[in-house]
């Protein structure tokens, strides 16, 4: 059994929900090394959150923040208002959504289903980088 852990950053992205399967593979290229494992995927903020979902028609990525922003409008009489309107409604998101993902790894690869694809969900609309913590599980290759 062997474990292996890296922090990715991801540069500072626009709010919306944005593929980055390829990002995470690019930069945690230690998965190729795995026959069979676990990949943990965890993001290290509080106003963005982590998904999978559809990795070929990007106008689903365009409906999931609409949806999302008529499920937590940023009109609702908040408390939280220090660090601007759109802050509080990202936690509410963020608590829905979800901040990790846990994903097979399967010959080397992360064991996703066709259409599917690791989202950044970015609730902030001025947003700094993200940073995600990759943790790998498993049985090394031969």
């Amino acid at each position: 059994m062997s474990w292996f852990q890296k922090t990715v950053n991801l540069r500072s992205k626009s709010r919306g929900c944005h593929l980055i399967t390829r990002e995470i593979e690019k930069q945690v290229p230690e998965i190729q090394q795995y026959e069979i494992g676990m990949a943990n995927i965890f993001l290290q903020h509080t106003s963005a959150s982590l998904c999978l979902n559809e990795n070929a028609d990007p106008d689903v990525r365009v409906d999931m923040e609409m949806a999302l922003n008529k499920i937590v409008p940023e009109n609702l009489p908040y408390v939280h208002t220090a660090e601007g309107p759109d802050d509080m409604p990202g936690h509410v998101k963020c608590a829905i959504v979800g901040a990790s993902l846990n994903i097979p790894i399967t010959n080397g690869k992360l064991n996703l289903g066709t259409w599917q694809g690791i989202w950044l969900c970015e609730h902030r609309t001025y947003s700094s980088g993200r940073r995600i913590v990759v943790t790998l599980q498993g049985e090394k290759k031969a």
